[in-house]
């Protein structure tokens, strides 16, 4: 099958060089090599590896090459000012695609910019969207929450290759991308963090009360948090709030890509399913439409919260709660659909007997309605 990032890619690399990023194993290398099949003269070149590696420093690809993927780039020193020039030298049939595992800029921030020179796609898992058309809504939901989203171990169909592929992915992580970018005693520290993360899908995150249990200093745990998000690991939804530096200032809700990884019953594990297909919508209109929509949760101070609402141009959209069997109206959903009469509120239901509208709230099932969704 075709990612979903196929035909976009395709078109962008027409105008302009493409990055793309996206976590471990998401099958960012699989789709490039697909890619390859549109092109006369493709070439493949892999920092990890060391022959690949010299000839991405001397830039000895062949001159006939027409679209030259440099798979891991990020890895290289002064990366940018090296693609920098290769492309603003390159003839003038010849497009680029680099790919990397986190953001190619988040901690190689020296050199050259690219400004003007390329389009960013962000690859993410399997979503409702994605599977419509080979599974069932309501199926795609349930396997999701099963397995995750990654494609191996979600095409495996088999709950023990998914948790031996998820202890491999995730001790690699930690062995590798982690210890890169912090010291070797932070390990165990971050260890703990990402297990702690773990329980607390879909929860306002308290950087004080983590730092009291791990017994570190509240900046550690940001630090530690943001290198978590930096790697795509964890993603982290904010509160709505017109002010967007007072949003950012409030406690951010934590959600993981790998749905499969979470710890917590079948409701915690399905609002993180939701989660993932919300992100990899919104960042889908972002990249290939430059969309300015974003993803928060809505709390007032009084603590009457909704999961997840979509904005556009800071203005609320979309307000949708995240129930596994309820279908009556949340009563904080019933709350701010009669504050904001002019935003669609939603709740989404996964073991749904039948939708209906009910007092300005529209109860939907959750496969059917993800299976809408732009990604």
């Amino acid at each position: 099958m075709n990612r979903y990032l196929y035909d976009p890619i395709k078109k962008d690399l027409l105008k302009k060089m493409v990055i793309l990023t996206g976590p471990r194993q998401v099958g960012k290398t699989w789709l490039a090599k697909e890619l390859m099949l549109e092109f006369q003269h493709p070439q493949y070149l892999n920092y990890d590896n060391p022959d690949d590696s010299r000839i991405i420093h001397l830039q000895s690809w062949p001159l006939d090459a027409d679209i030259i993927i440099l798979d891991e780039i990020h890895k290289m020193k002064g990366w940018k000012m090296h693609v920098k020039g290769a492309y603003d030298t390159r003839q003038s049939n010849r497009t680029f695609l680099l790919t990397g595992s986190s953001r190619l800029d988040t901690f190689r921030q020296t050199g050259e910019s690219l400004a003007g020179r390329y389009f960013h796609h962000r690859l993410f898992p399997f979503s409702v969207r994605e599977l419509q058309g080979q599974i069932d809504p309501s199926e795609s939901v349930d396997a999701l929450n099963r397995f995750g989203g990654f494609p191996e171990p979600f095409l495996s169909g088999s709950e023990a290759e998914a948790a031996r592929w998820r202890n491999q992915y995730y001790s690699d992580l930690i062995r590798e991308d982690i210890q890169e970018y912090s010291k070797i005693q932070e390990i165990r520290a971050i260890r703990l963090l990402l297990e702690l993360l773990r329980k607390r899908v879909g929860s306002p995150l308290s950087y004080t009360s983590i730092a009291g249990d791990l017994q570190i200093a509240p900046n550690t745990v940001r630090k530690y948090v943001d290198i978590l998000e930096s790697l795509l690991i964890i993603f982290l939804v904010r509160p709505f709030h017109a002010n967007v530096a007072k949003a950012v200032l409030k406690e951010p809700k934590v959600y993981f890509y790998d749905s499969g990884y979470v710890q917590g019953d079948e409701g915690k594990i399905l609002e993180n399913t939701c989660a993932v297909c919300l992100l990899k919508h919104i960042s889908y209109l972002q990249d290939g439409f430059g969309e300015r929509i974003s993803l928060h949760y809505l709390k007032t101070r009084d603590g009457k919260e909704i999961d997840f609402v979509i904005a556009r141009e800071d203005q609320p959209l979309q307000m949708i709660e995240v129930k596994l069997s309820d279908g009556t109206p949340s009563r904080s959903l019933r709350l701010f659909a009669s504050k904001y009469p002019g935003v669609a509120a939603c709740q989404l239901v996964h073991h749904l007997k039948r939708e209906e509208h009910i007092q300005g709230v529209s109860i939907l099932s959750a496969g059917t309605w993800l299976s809408t969704l732009s990604a």
